[in-house]
């Protein structure tokens, strides 16, 4: 069964905060918070939603710099102001219980929540999403060593921003690139250039180092909560490879792993063997997690 989506906003601080919301048939059903990455928004789980939402209630924003979401001319950009937005944006949808599921710019969205919100998180879904040093290719740490005050850095940044840049995040490390619809990137692109977001997408990056100081942290994190975790990852994500997920067995050694011949994007060529992972997951954490439940 197809699920059935909304697409609403909701004012968060001034931010004009755009976001997808399945209903489904339960209303007590188990809720996930999709995260998404860059240079993305909620559009690339609109497949995902449409698998797994009649059944339970995905949710998936767009952060301040991307999709439909809109700011006011002030927003200062920082990974800090993201994670602000994105936890009051769960606040006032009221949710009290979820499971994350961490994607790429999710995953430093997601864990400044998680440690502010450690009682909400019922469980993990992590996506090539990074917490760890070696998850790092030598790409990014070339990428994330840049700052504003080295000559060229802008515009190496300024780079990643075109269509080609774009269009590359979804086609490298990919086994079969007929498997990836143009849609993504070209959306993406469309936001890309929208007045405003490049200059949004600069001070992040210049921002992103704050994401690799944290990662000790969000680790302690993980081991003291030790959250039900599924971690579902493109093996050849040319920015965070396949260490960065063997990594998280360190601090969750009962998580489940599952490797995929594929790149950065996973859900675009993967979709029909992580929903169901996805699903059992949700079912099983979600009982496990339940309080007054044993």
């Amino acid at each position: 069964m197809v699920a059935r989506t909304v697409h609403r906003h909701l004012d968060v601080d001034g931010v004009r905060v755009f976001y997808r919301e399945s209903l489904p048939e339960r209303p007590d059903a188990p809720v996930l918070l999709l995260l998404h990455g860059f240079p993305s928004a909620s559009h690339q789980f609109r497949r995902l939603i449409d698998a797994l939402g009649a059944r339970y209630r995905l949710i998936a924003p767009d952060y301040p710099g991307f999709g439909h979401t809109e700011v006011p001319d002030n927003f200062a950009y920082s990974f800090d102001r993201l994670a602000d937005v994105t936890e009051g944006f769960v606040g006032k949808l009221g949710l009290e219980r979820f499971v994350m599921y961490v994607f790429d710019f999710g995953a430093p969205v997601g864990f400044r929540i998680a440690e502010r919100l450690p009682e909400r998180i019922a469980g993990l879904v992590v996506q090539n999403g990074n917490a760890y040093e070696e998850g790092l290719s030598r790409g990014a740490r070339d990428f994330i060593a840049l700052r504003p005050d080295v000559p060229g850095a802008e515009d190496t940044i300024r780079d990643l921003l075109t269509l080609s840049g774009t269009r590359g995040q979804y086609e490298t490390g990919v086994a079969d690139p007929e498997a990836v619809a143009p849609d993504g990137w070209t959306l993406d692109q469309h936001f890309l250039d929208l007045p405003g977001r490049k200059e949004a997408q600069v001070a992040l990056a210049f921002d992103y180092h704050s994401n690799v100081e944290r990662y000790g942290r969000w680790q302690a994190w993980l081991r003291e909560h030790t959250p039900p975790t599924l971690i579902t990852w493109g093996a050849d994500d040319p920015f965070f490879p396949a260490p960065g997920a063997r990594a998280y067995l360190r601090d969750l050694p009962d998580a489940e792993l599952h490797l995929f011949d594929t790149g950065h994007f996973a859900l675009e060529t993967h979709l029909p063997e992580i929903a169901p992972l996805i699903a059992a997951f949700l079912d099983r954490a979600w009982n496990q997690a339940r309080p007054g439940t044993r």
